[in-house]
C-alpha cells in the first residue's frame, strides 16, 4: 500500500513547460481541423452525408 501511495505522490507528471507544449499542440491541431472542416469540399461532403442519412 505504501508503494502505491508513494507512486501517486511522485513527481512523475508533466511540468509547466510540458503543459505549455501540449496545449500549443492541441490548439494547433484544433486550428488545422477547423480549417479542414470549414473548407468548401469538406462541407459539401458532410452535407451530402447528412442529407443521405436523413432521407
Amino acid at each position: 500500500m505504501r508503494k502505491i501511495l508513494n507512486r501517486l505522490r511522485g513527481d512523475a507528471g508533466m511540468n509547466t513547460a510540458e503543459y505549455a507544449v501540449g496545449t500549443l499542440a492541441a490548439v494547433a491541431f484544433a486550428g488545422i481541423l477547423l480549417k479542414v472542416l470549414t473548407s468548401g469540399n469538406v462541407q459539401s461532403a458532410l452535407t451530402a452525408v447528412i442529407d443521405r442519412a436523413l432521407k
